[in-house]
């Protein structure tokens, strides 16, 4: 979505792909098999999608904007407002073509009109732009919630973007391969900028190449509210914390995000757990980043690349019950309050949520 030319957002591109997929997304809840009768009578009752985005970060990047700067979040808002009232409009007008949700519609007309009112009246509803207020009195809506924001972990990691609406955690890393190893792998976006600026200094790129750990836990909260207006159902974020932040610290955090209008959040503080799978340096860090935001060479992301030759054993290798832990080869997979957890490590694989 973004003109590389001219360093602004594509709004038109934008518009006519948010029509795309919200149409889409309504026929999939017809061609989808559901296998229990109340799933089904829930899922076209309500007709619930969740549109959502990845590479937000790369878009910031390419329109030369701060992820989490004063400039980055009144872009990012008005890219998602324009997401969610092309969304609505399209759904409204789906509406007219093939009814609204079933869960809007009530035994009389006045009924209806009631329900049609209280969708309306609702929190999320009482920002969007009258019109569109107007127009779900009138016709009805066909989608009972629109919109969300998904990690896209694998998909984004898959097409070499950002992963959802997280910052790149960071631009260039070290990954261990199996000769042990630490071969060093940039960002595509950051060698696309280097081929086209042979003058640059990979070590010392523009303001807008922010990673995640270099942003203010008060920065990312923030973009997730300016976000958060324009979702009507949750979002996947994480707030990410240097090592040694406080419980009360932490606990600030989850205020700015309640204050500011988010459904939910994440804080993770950096070494908080005893394995984790990105850290900032090659060799085992053990030094306080409580003075990271202070103007210092960027630091390297270690991804350890656990595979092995395992062909000759018969062990499962995997994130599911019962499986042996990807991560340390040693413990074995276990259900813990609703996440696959390693009994030996406590890497959490797969979260049943």
């Amino acid at each position: 979505m973004a003109d590389k030319e001219t360093k602004t957002v594509d709004f038109k591109k934008l518009k006519k792909t948010v029509e795309v997929g919200v149409r889409m997304q309504d026929n999939v809840i017809n061609a989808t098999p559901y296998f229990l009768e109340e799933n089904k009578k829930q899922a076209l009752g309500e007709r619930r999608v969740g549109l959502g985005v990845m590479g937000l970060h790369d878009l910031l990047i390419y329109c030369e904007t701060e992820y989490g700067s004063p400039e980055g979040n009144r872009l990012v808002d008005q890219v998602f407002e324009t997401i969610a009232t092309t969304a609505y409009r399209t759904s409204i007008d789906l509406a007219t073509e093939k009814g609204s949700f079933p869960f809007l519609n009530g035994e009389t007309r006045e009924d209806t009109n009631r329900l049609r009112q209280a969708f309306i009246e609702t929190g999320f509803m009482k920002k969007m732009p009258e019109d569109v207020r107007q127009s779900i009195l009138e016709n009805g809506i066909r989608n009972s919630h629109l919109l969300t924001v998904a990690p896209t972990g694998s998909t984004g990691t898959m097409v070499g973007v950002s992963t959802g609406l997280e910052p790149y955690f960071s631009f260039s890393y070290f990954r261990s391969g199996r000769l042990g190893k630490f071969i060093e792998v940039k960002a595509d976006i950051v060698q696309e900028y280097l081929d086209q600026h042979p003058e640059a200094d990979a070590d010392n790129l523009p303001n807008w190449f922010v990673s995640s750990m270099e942003l203010a836990p008060e920065a990312h909260a923030d973009v997730q509210c300016v976000i958060q207006r324009w979702i009507d159902s949750s979002i996947s974020k994480t707030v990410n914390a240097p090592k040694g932040y406080s419980v009360e610290q932490v606990e600030k955090v989850y205020e700015r995000l309640y204050r500011g209008g988010a459904k939910g959040g994440t804080v993770y503080v950096d070494g908080s757990r005893d394995s984790q799978v990105l850290t900032l340096k090659a060799e085992e860090n053990t030094n306080e980043q409580l003075s990271m935001f202070e103007d210092k060479p960027k630091q390297h992301v270690v991804l350890v690349d656990t595979i092995t030759d395992l062909r000759s054993t018969d062990v499962t290798i995997g994130s599911e019950v019962g499986n042996t832990c990807p991560v340390c080869r040693k413990g074995k997979v276990e259900e813990m309050g609703g996440c696959n957890t390693c009994t030996n490590c406590g890497a959490q694989l797969k979260c049943g949520l």
